[in-house]
């Protein structure tokens, strides 16, 4: 057997520390779903002592964590944070073109801690979601969608595979759901606002696919059974919406960033998590900059939820018969 020589300083605890974070307190911060804590606490840190860009973005994550929870070290853990997911994201960009059974499942890990990376990072001033005038980082919008990209190549593996605890099937089927009358009557108005759109047919089209998944999106979470991810159902909007709607919030119109506004509403439900917490006021803060004095009466409402703190979509817990006819519709509509 041979001798294994260990010179002084091998260990990094920088490092080590960062993963004992992760493992302790990031790992439960992922989601409100004890399984997926398990999964991101045990799982992925096994699958990343395989794949390197794995570990970099796990530690990098760990190391924004710890700039929330030390803010009299935050500069020194934000710098840490960069370092690794520099690097990370340069080893994850060599292996994209050739995902594959073997990696699909550290690449599933690591592109949902890049959002998570994204959000958790000093926002810019003007940041809008989904572009940064800075250039300084990517959007969380564009990065859900990738996510979700990633994942749709490879579902057969990861579905049978150690993250299969983190998946959801069936969240972007449609929801037929009585919203309260306020909600279902500030909906109704942003489709009448689409439909008004001096944009062409494919920009009315576009708002009107956006105001819909919206409304799904809002379904979904005021009747989200206490075993659904309240994360990934608030995340079914980005991925719902069109290439063109997309498109329109580039070009900043103003009907997008109104159904962006709206979409704030459910941002703010998930503000309690480090990584999301002010997002939602930063959004509308930002959009009410953006767009001109006869659009703003547009997003008085959302503006207003968030101001009051307010959750309007709060989670009713379903009934047993409500859950048994909502699983009865989507299997006769499959």
């Amino acid at each position: 057997m041979s001798e294994v020589s260990l010179q002084e300083g091998d260990l990094n605890m920088q490092d080590l520390e960062l993963l004992h974070h992760f493992a302790t307190e990031t790992c439960s911060t992922t989601s409100n779903q004890k399984e997926s804590h398990q999964i991101w606490r045990v799982t992925v840190p096994k699958e990343a002592f395989v794949h390197d860009f794995l570990m970099r973005g796990l530690l990098a994550t760990s190391a924004l964590h710890l700039s929330h929870l030390r803010p009299n070290d935050a500069e020194y853990y934000r710098h840490v944070a960069h370092a690794h997911q520099d690097k990370a994201l340069s080893s994850f960009q060599a292996i994209m073109p050739n995902i594959s059974q073997a990696n699909c499942h550290a690449s599933f890990a690591f592109s949902s801690l890049i959002v998570v990376y994204a959000f958790a990072s000093p926002r810019s001033a003007r940041s809008l979601a989904f572009t940064d005038q800075t250039q300084e980082s990517a959007e969380w919008l564009p990065l859900i969608r990738g996510v979700n990209s990633i994942l749709q190549t490879v579902w057969p593996y990861v579905e049978n595979g150690p993250l299969r605890g983190l998946l959801q099937p069936g969240m972007h089927q449609a929801l037929e759901t009585r919203l309260p009358k306020v909600i279902n009557s500030q909906l109704n108005q942003l489709v009448e606002l689409c439909q008004r759109s001096n944009r062409g047919e494919d920009a009315v089209a576009a708002y009107k696919l956006a105001a819909q998944a919206l409304r799904n999106c809002y379904a979904k979470i005021f009747t989200r059974s206490s075993v659904e991810c309240e994360i990934a159902t608030a995340f079914t909007w980005p991925v719902a919406v069109p290439e063109e709607f997309i498109r329109l919030l580039n070009m900043r119109t103003p009907e997008a960033l109104v159904i962006l506004a709206h979409y704030c509403v459910v941002l703010h439900h998930l503000d309690d998590y480090w990584w999301l917490r002010g997002w939602a006021a930063h959004l509308v803060h930002n959009i009410y900059a953006e767009i001109d004095e006869p659009w703003r009466v547009w997003i008085q409402w959302p503006s207003d939820v968030i101001d009051r703190n307010e959750k309007c979509l709060m989670w009713r817990p379903m009934t047993p018969e409500a859950i048994l006819d909502q699983n009865l519709r989507s299997a006769q509509s499959n």
